[in-house]
């Protein structure tokens, strides 16, 4: 009797880059190729071919994504490129002329017809007996997830090239967005990160069309997309939030427990000149008197954000407005980059004077000095007070987790000293014993 071996699955390394929005297109992507038969390795030498999802947001993403690029052909050799970086096809094969397919962001469909191209899927493959798990397939782990809502900005902000790479608004069906959510739910997830490129206008470019979701209608817009998704159970925490006037719809919400407490601003700067200067949309006089209100509400209210230092024409008297600015608004958690000129960028051509790097770096330490100041007295408030901790990882020292005012990745996190018997993905009380400038250590009671 003949025995004959089943042919192997093909297989794709992957590489992703950038932000979470990018992760999202390659969770996207896997997904689709996973459905086809495709074996998803994680060493170069394992893969059939290799896809690099780029970053193009700055000049050192850019540079991090050629290195990889170059990694990837040196230890595979067939490389696929997508991403942002992508819409610079010119650039990349000028340094890297063997790559084998370069696109932009969100072509999904080309990214998988050129893996096509370099390794077949198998033809025995048959998509409705080798199922890919119903919430696909994703880079992070399985308690917590991004929820894409929307691609492309409708705004001009001159130091961005993000619209150019991405296009204008299109919002997802708040349907599809909230089935996806609740698939995500069922296989374990425990918190959902909301993100687009501007949150806050979501359904704008659809006129907030009517929707619907489990039978029910669901306006197309960031309030009633929130409280659809607070009947799922889990945390949900917004990112990437333009403060329109219809953000103040949400901090009820948060103050109610539908979702977390925790607002993610991209201000930038303080100063109006400096403001102007950006084009930042929805930006005033009166934002500090909206937080003051929205802390009213939601006292536990957690603002995080990102500001740039030494953009063009920024003086030291608008550095110092932007300082006083940080310590009247208190924010939680803050980044903090010095401007860097991006190529295709409005800002380049602004008539205005370039600030010197030795200023820049100068202002940048400053700054990080004076919110470290502030972030530390706001977490010293913590110690003595009860939080729910979402585990991340445990050894034998503990436990590593975040609170409701903890992104992954980009904020701090909680030690709980007792936790070894936990397990990543467990929700768990703990009392708040000591904090430094960015994390909480604490102890489980519950």
């Amino acid at each position: 009797m003949s025995t004959t071996t089943a042919p192997a699955n093909p297989k794709v390394g992957f590489v992703s880059l950038g932000c979470p929005k990018a992760l999202v297109d390659s969770e996207r992507i896997l997904t689709q190729l996973r459905m086809e038969g495709y074996d998803v390795v994680s060493t170069y030498q394992d893969a059939d071919v290799v896809v690099v999802n780029t970053c193009g947001f700055i000049d050192s993403a850019k540079a991090e994504s050629l290195e990889v690029i170059g990694e990837a052909i040196k230890e595979n050799g067939k490389v696929i490129v997508t991403g942002c970086m992508g819409v610079e096809e010119g650039n990349i094969r000028n340094v890297h002329p063997s790559v084998l397919s370069v696109t932009g962001p969100q072509q999904y469909e080309q990214v998988v017809n050129a893996v096509h191209d370099v390794v077949p899927p198998r033809q025995d493959h048959n998509p409705l007996i080798d199922l890919v798990p119903p919430q696909g397939i994703k880079l992070t782990p399985r308690h917590y997830a991004y929820l894409k809502i929307s691609e492309g900005c409708n705004h001009s902000c001159s130091f961005c090239i993000i619209p150019s790479m991405r296009g204008k608004l299109v919002s997802r069906p708040v349907g599809d967005v909230l089935d996806e959510a609740q698939r995500l739910v069922k296989a374990g997830v425990k918190e959902l990160l909301v993100i687009s490129q501007d949150t806050s206008a979501y359904g704008v470019d659809v006129k907030y069309r009517t929707g619907f979701w489990n039978g029910a209608p669901v306006k197309t817009r960031m309030t009633e997309l929130c409280e659809a998704l607070s009947t799922l159970g889990v945390w949900v925490r917004l990112h990437y939030v333009y403060p329109y006037p219809h953000v103040d719809e949400l901090i009820p919400l948060m103050a109610a427990g539908k979702i977390l407490p925790y607002l993610d601003i991209p201000f930038q700067h303080a100063s109006p000149k400096v403001l102007k200067a950006m084009k930042r949309p929805a930006f005033e006089d009166k934002t500090l008197a909206r937080i003051k209100n929205w802390r009213e509400i939601c006292p536990d209210l957690i603002i995080r954000s990102t500001f740039i230092v030494g953009f063009p024409g920024e003086t030291e008297e608008d550095f110092q407005y932007l300082l006083d600015w940080l310590t009247e608004a208190q924010l939680d958690r803050v980044g903090c980059f010095q401007y860097s000129p991006v190529e295709g960028a409005p800002a380049n051509d602004l008539d205005l004077d370039v600030v010197p790097d030795d200023v820049k770096q100068d202002r940048w330490e400053r700054f990080m000095a004076h919110q470290q100041a502030i972030s530390s007295a706001r977490l010293q408030m913590r110690i003595g007070r009860e939080i729910e901790v979402l585990v991340d990882e445990v050894d034998e020292q503990g436990a590593v987790g975040r609170c409701f005012f903890d992104a992954p990745e980009i904020d701090g996190n909680v030690f709980i000293d007792n936790g070894s018997n936990l397990k990543p993905g467990d929700k768990v009380w703990c009392k708040v014993t000591d904090a430094d400038e960015y994390d909480l250590w604490a102890e489980q009671i519950g």
